[in-house]
């Protein structure tokens, strides 16, 4: 297939529809979906975590729905996920991880699945929009979605861009387990006709430790014959969760 690599910024502000329904909104942003085979992307992390920073480029390979696959600089950390399983190593400290998606979830203080993550990186609802019902309501030039009935172990704000009808923030909350998730997209990008995030800002809190992960996402091309490399060399020790 021919890879799609020229790219254009994408509009961020639009005229707001007071009159339109959650169904409107929800159908929008599902047109917005991605759709494509294979995508690769340059991506440019900074990493802070109390007064821990550290910033890296890394490549990022996704299969739609089949592989997630992240690689830091000749190969030292890398990562696999896939819809049964996370795998990762470090050749830093000789250590990996072979397990289910725990490692995520503790990173990011919120319960999260292959689908998730997916959905994240895309600039997608992390959660199915079809399972209930939702309100609508407009903030500072973003439509926002949220259950009629907020979960009692959780609530949900979903913003929507006005232009484009993908995600401009997605917050969770869970103030029983003083846990939260928010990530903001301040911009999106064009490539081979499809909306994607180009600037991303993730912020976690899990019992009072902040986690924030910026994104920045270069260089993509979609639709190219991929390899996802991964085995996690001998002698490493696991990393095991509690």
């Amino acid at each position: 297939m021919v890879g799609c690599k020229s790219t254009k910024s994408v509009a961020t502000s639009g005229e707001l529809n007071t009159a339109i329904t959650s169904k409107e909104l929800i159908k929008n942003h599902k047109k917005q979906a991605a759709k494509f085979k294979t995508l690769q992307a340059k991506v440019r992390v900074e990493y802070i975590q109390g007064e821990q920073s550290q910033t890296h480029t890394i490549s990022l390979r996704m299969q739609r729905d089949e592989t997630i696959w992240i690689s830091s600089t000749l190969g030292i950390v890398r990562a696999l996920i896939t819809p049964e399983k996370v795998g990762f190593y470090n050749k830093l400290d000789d250590t990996y991880f072979d397990g289910d998606f725990t490692l995520i979830s503790n990173l990011l203080g919120t319960k999260l699945n292959f689908e998730n993550v997916q959905s994240m990186l895309l600039g997608e609802a992390l959660f199915n929009l079809n399972d209930k019902t939702y309100n609508t309501d407009t903030h500072e030039g973003s439509y926002v979605l949220f259950p009629s009935n907020q979960d009692a172990l959780y609530e949900l704000f979903l913003l929507l861009n006005p232009t484009h009808f993908k995600m401009d923030s997605q917050q969770l909350s869970q103030t029983v387990e003083q846990r939260m998730l928010q990530v903001d997209y301040m911009n999106y990008q064009e490539v081979g006709k499809q909306i994607l995030p180009e600037n991303m800002k993730i912020f976690a809190i899990d019992n009072g430790v902040e986690t924030i992960i910026s994104m920045e996402m270069k260089s993509i091309t979609l639709n190219k014959d991929l390899r996802f490399p991964f085995r996690i060399p001998s002698g490493f020790d696991e990393i095991v969760l509690e």
